[in-house]
């Protein structure tokens, strides 16, 4: 979404050495990892805030000063929430689910999903298609949700249907999916 360059290295999840692979590229034993020369960032929020401060016209927080403490909050909720929702909805794009086990906790992790999604594509429709109008971490944060509502066919209200369509529309996302089939690939 930031049009920048950018050299990618991708380690497969699934192999005997994938440990000592990601300790190589970060001590930390996290992914994702943000190498700018010396400097190693390893959280995902961390890597989108540094990503804004180095790209500020990326925009990658609304504008406003009001609307942009809304997305960061909407942001520190998915990093950090959702736990029920992640354990019973686990993220492998490639694979196609027809149900999933549910809970009270993970049907109250969706309808809060779905209620951020209707409250701000309502209030920015005017604007473009993401949350805030224009993309934002806000939505990179929400695409691994729209890939877990996809894998599990999440019955969802049209509008966030739309914006789950949308999301996975990007040509990123795309390339994700493209790069997790030839993973998969991989291993068969």
């Amino acid at each position: 979404m930031l049009d920048e360059p950018f050299k990618e290295q991708q380690i497969d999840l699934f192999l005997s050495d994938t440990k000592a692979r990601i300790l190589a590229a970060n001590p930390a034993g996290k992914v994702p990892v943000l190498v700018d020369g010396k400097l190693r960032v390893w959280d995902s929020l961390a890597i989108c805030e540094y990503l804004g401060e180095c790209f500020p016209a990326a925009r990658l927080w609304p504008d406003d000063a009001k609307q942009r403490a809304v997305a960061r909050s909407i942001v520190a909720e998915i990093h950090s929430g959702f736990e029920a929702l992640r354990r019973s909805l686990s993220m492998d794009i490639t694979l196609r689910q027809i149900d999933y086990e549910s809970s009270p906790a993970v049907e109250a992790d969706i309808a809060r999903v779905v209620s951020l999604w209707e409250e701000h594509r309502a209030s920015h429709i005017a604007d473009g298609d993401f949350l805030f109008g224009h993309f934002t971490i806000a939505d990179a944060f929400f695409a691994p949700i729209c890939t877990r509502f996809q894998t599990y066919n999440v019955a969802l209200p049209p509008a966030s249907q739309a914006y789950v369509r949308h999301i996975l529309s990007l040509p990123a996302m795309q390339e994700w999916y493209r790069a997790a089939e030839r993973e998969n690939n991989r291993r068969a």
